[in-house]
Formats: structure tokens, C-alpha cells, sequence
């Protein structure tokens, strides 16, 4: 049986050669692409497929375009490369619900490790930047949205203390992508009371330096808002 070979569009044409360069560092990070005009004249192909190729690539978080001026390659982090999944993750939250309990059980798992990693690496300022960071959260006791703000800046500060750069951006981007499953959950009587002593007591496991104590103690947080959730979605 013949197989039939699919014709690729000239965009994708162009996308392969501009990543050629891209990839091969003959334009590197933070440098701009030639202009639309210069890439139609290179490969003989109209403006369409330059945009669309160009297009691509911005959506792909791989270069930046701004008004006016030539496509410019970024310079990537950790946080940039995972925002790109966002509206994709939200989608899936939404359309599929049994998801949110995968997305729960990975945030267990992953801040369970950094909160262990954090009291073994963690030093006197780390430690002190984290009792600040209850401090503030607890200012922030009448303010919901801030203090929900300051919960994911309390997590993402402990991922952070790891030194591992992917973490602190996938806490924060997990927390982002369930805030509103989880937000109902400051509103409950009590809540904020329980979320900042729990807090304090992960903070005092790390300060001692116990990473077996800091991890159960993230582990029972969690857990505690695991089980409040389902509560809140039961009611």
C-alpha cells in the first residue's frame, strides 16, 4: 500500500531553518533575528510564512516580539519555559477535574522533598527570610488575596533555599494553576490561623535543621488542605 506523503507548509519550512540558527548559537539569547523583509529575501518565501513561522516560535516562549522591531531570541529560565504550559494546564484543570487530584498529589510530593532538602541546606538568613515570611502572611490576616499571595511566596521560598532553580518556578506555577480550586479554602472559619501555625511549625524543622521533621510537617499541611478541600467541594 502507497504511503502518502504529507506536504509540509512553507512556514514550517522556515520555523526548521530559523531554529537551525537558533539552535546552532548563530543567533544566540538576548540577540535579534534578521528582519521579515531579509528572511523573505533568504528563503524565498513571502511575508505569511515568515510571520507565521516567527508567530510559532513567540508562542513556543523562544524569542519575543515587540512592536516595530526585529524578533528578538530569549533568554530563558526555568519559570519562562513553564509559564508557556499554563493556559494549556488551566484547560485541563477545567475540562478534566480528576486532574486536580494528580496536580495535588505531584505538589505533595515535590514540597514534601524541597521541604526536606530546605532544613539540610537552609542557612541562618534563609531561616530568618522564612520567619519573615509568616510574618508578613500573618499581616496579612483581613487582606484574602494577599494572604493567599503570601502562602505561595512562603512555599516558593522554601523550594528556593534547594538551590535548585526549577523548583521554586514549578511550586509557584502548581500554586497558580489551582489557586482558584484552592482559594475557597482561606474563607473557612479558621483556616488562616491553622495554615500559619502550620507554617511556623515547618519553620522551626528547618531551623533545626531536621529535614525528616520539616518534611512531615509539610506533608501534614498539605494534607490538612488536601482533606479541606474535599470538605468544601462536598458542602
Amino acid at each position: 500500500m502507497a504511503e502518502t506523503i504529507q506536504r509540509r507548509k512553507l512556514y514550517q519550512e522556515v520555523l526548521d531553518r530559523l531554529m537551525e540558527r537558533i539552535q546552532s548559537g548563530q543567533v544566540a539569547p538576548g540577540e535579534q533575528l534578521p528582519s521579515e523583509r531579509e528572511l523573505m529575501e533568504t528563503y524565498g518565501v513571502g511575508r505569511p510564512a515568515i510571520r507565521e513561522a516567527l508567530q510559532t516560535l513567540e508562542r513556543a516562549g523562544i524569542v519575543e516580539i515587540a512592536h516595530g522591531e526585529r524578533a528578538r531570541v530569549v533568554v530563558p529560565t526555568a519559570q519562562s519555559l513553564i509559564a508557556q504550559i499554563a493556559v494549556g494546564t488551566m484547560h485541563l484543570l477545567r475540562t478534566q477535574p480528576d486532574m486536580l487530584d494528580h496536580l495535588k498529589s505531584a505538589r505533595l510530593f515535590l514540597e514534601t522533598g524541597t521541604a526536606r532538602m530546605a532544613a539540610e541546606r537552609a542557612s541562618d538568613a534563609d531561616i530568618e527570610r522564612l520567619r519573615a515570611k509568616v510574618r508578613e502572611q500573618r499581616t496579612a490576616l483581613t487582606d484574602r488575596d494577599a494572604f493567599v499571595e503570601c502562602d505561595m511566596v512562603f512555599h516558593r521560598e522554601i523550594a528556593s533555599i534547594t538551590g535548585n532553580p526549577i523548583y521554586p518556578s514549578i511550586v509557584e506555577s502548581i500554586f497558580r494553576w489551582a489557586a482558584e480550586y484552592y482559594r475557597p479554602m482561606v474563607r473557612a472559619p479558621g483556616a488562616e490561623q491553622l495554615t500559619l501555625a502550620e507554617h511556623e511549625r515547618i519553620v522551626e524543622a528547618i531551623a533545626r535543621h531536621d529535614g525528616e521533621a520539616a518534611a512531615k510537617a509539610m506533608h501534614a499541611h498539605l494534607s490538612r488542605a488536601n482533606a479541606l478541600y474535599g470538605k468544601l467541594m462536598l458542602s
